[in-house]
């Protein structure tokens, strides 16, 4: 099952992370699907394409509870 969910980027105690779209059974930081934007959650930057991740929750993909959460904030899904 695709999942859309969170990879960990950049330093230790400097978190950075690249939204993903993943197998569920693949590690944390293992070969994406595809990149479809990124999260900072030290400066509260983020850029999501949001025409890749449409595409991709229409053909069955899931988000995690985060990824939800922080699509939610940026107005991409609704519930």
């Amino acid at each position: 099952m695709l999942k859309l969910r969170l990879k960990r980027i950049g330093r230790k105690r400097a978190p950075s992370y690249r939204l993903v779209v993943m197998e569920n059974t693949t590690r944390r930081d293992g070969r994406p699907v595809e990149e479809v934007g990124y999260y900072n959650p030290i400066s509260k930057e983020s850029h999501f394409e949001i025409e890749k991740i449409q595409k991709w929750l229409n053909c069955g993909a899931k988000p995690t509870e985060v990824v939800s959460s922080l699509l939610k904030k940026a107005e991409i899904i609704n519930s």
